[in-house]
């Protein structure tokens, strides 16, 4: 399995991402690991991405590499709340999620070692939705 499968970004989230991360700490533990991310994937139009992707504000169900399963929402900094299942994507477990498409496997550098994370479904995508500004 390769440790960096590819990966697609809406031009929506990449533009906002961007922004986020130029208003980082240069010393944030997960901000250059998320720009890195962000300069190998694939970009395209919110009309244009594809439904099994995860993108900004997406609920996903995945499975760690313990077996143990999680349903997450991916959000921005301010909108997370661990206890309501909504992780930042400057979270490790979050900055790992973007852009992957269900059946795809990553691991990930976190503060105990390393994880890998197995995206197995997308309850909720904004972009199969119709929601393209949210």
């Amino acid at each position: 399995m390769s440790a960096t499968p590819a990966i697609t970004v809406s031009s929506l989230d990449y533009d906002r991402l961007a922004a986020l991360l130029e208003n980082c700490e240069h010393d944030h533990p997960v901000a250059g690991r998320l720009e890195a991310e962000l300069e190998r994937a694939d970009v395209v139009d919110p009309q244009a991405m594809p439904s099994n992707v995860v993108t900004m504000n997406s609920s996903v169900r995945i499975r760690l590499g313990d077996g143990q399963e999680k349903q997450l929402t991916l959000v921005y900094p301010r909108d997370a709340d661990s206890e309501q299942g909504r992780i930042s994507v400057l979270a490790p477990i979050g900055a790992a999620l973007l852009g992957l498409s269900t059946g795809q496997s990553m691991q990930w550098p976190t503060p105990s070692g390393h994880t890998e994370l197995t995206v197995l479904e997308i309850t909720y995508q904004p972009e199969a939705a119709g929601e393209y500004h949210r």
